[in-house]
């Protein structure tokens, strides 16, 4: 199994990021201030964010690649979790930042639109969305979640980019033509940008906290893992099947019913070849830790559900 921590690709995707992000926000607060743009200098804030999630990001491939220990026998999978839910809190301030700016800068007079300022904003736009492709990729391949955590930042600054270039293209031909409230454009288009942004936000910190919270994978990846356990035949039925999220990993609890006539080693041999077809069709799957209880043909097995209600 390969996971994205011992990738060097994935760690160059992160760096790819990082130092994309660096430059994104050096060129949008420098040129932002220097004409005066309200929203590129808060689209810049906002790529400053990006630039602490990045470092977040490989600080938890990092940590992730540490073995385990006794403190963690688990191992340390789940900082990739951590770094997500701390790049959507990162998303959420910056969603709220950019909301107030567009606020003050509704009551505020408006400044001249510079056509250098939505070039700028453009440039960003386009940068963004490549690297929104390739960090997306990398993520899809290497399976890992904070490098889909920031292709989900760069999705969303995708939108503020745009937003900002529309906002300013709109003020710069109103201004050239002379149209009234044309500036108002760019803090409305950034309000909304930045409630998609919020939105963004709240998927991915509920995500990373319900893997955080070892909640359940969903009812169609607990049924194909059903289905390959009772492909074997030796199974007569499955007591219990819980699968969880475990950083990228996925571990696999069962309690499966065997032929009371099987040997120890029998049914030893039938629960490590269910593991082996399960990691090997599932890569992802890190652990399938099985519990046999016997089976007799010649006996009921009353569910607990059918159990009756005795009264006193």
């Amino acid at each position: 199994m390969i996971l994205p921590y011992e990738s060097p690709k994935a760690l160059f995707a992160a760096w790819i990021s990082l130092i994309s992000n660096f430059l994104l926000t050096l060129i949008k607060i420098v040129f932002g201030s220097i004409f005066h743009s309200t929203a590129l200098i808060a689209d810049g804030v906002h790529n400053g964010g990006d630039v602490i999630a990045s470092i977040a990001t490989l600080g938890s491939m990092k940590l992730s690649n540490h073995p385990a220990d006794r403190e963690h026998p688990y191992g340390h999978g789940k900082a990739e979790d951590i770094a997500s839910a701390f790049i959507s809190i990162i998303l959420i301030a910056a969603a709220g930042f950019l909301i107030y700016d567009a606020i003050k800068a509704l009551l505020e007079p408006a400044e001249p639109v510079s056509i250098w300022a939505l070039g700028a904003a453009l440039l960003s736009a386009l940068w963004k969305w490549w690297l929104y492709l390739y960090t997306s990729r990398a993520a899809a391949r290497f399976r890992s979640k904070s490098l889909q955590a920031t292709a989900s930042d760069h999705l969303a600054d995708i939108y503020a980019s745009f937003a900002a270039a529309i906002g300013l293209g709109i003020g710069w031909a109103g201004s050239r033509l002379n149209i009234p409230y044309t500036h108002y454009s760019d803090p409305i288009a950034g309000i909304v940008v930045s409630l998609l942004i919020l939105r963004i936000a709240m998927i991915m910190i509920i995500q990373s906290t319900n893997v955080l919270m070892e909640s359940s994978v969903t009812e169609d990846k607990q049924e194909e893992y059903r289905d390959v356990i009772l492909s074997f035949p030796e199974v007569k039925k499955i007591d219990i099947l819980r699968a969880r999220e475990h950083g990228n990993a996925v571990l696999i609890d069962a309690q499966i019913r065997l032929p009371a006539s099987l040997t120890i080693q029998q049914g030893d041999d039938i629960t490590e070849k269910i593991r082996q077809r399960m990691i090997s069709r599932y890569p992802y799957v890190e652990e399938v830790l099985i519990h046999i209880n016997p089976w007799y043909e010649d006996r009921e097995i009353v569910e607990p559900d059918s159990v009756p209600d005795i009264k006193k």
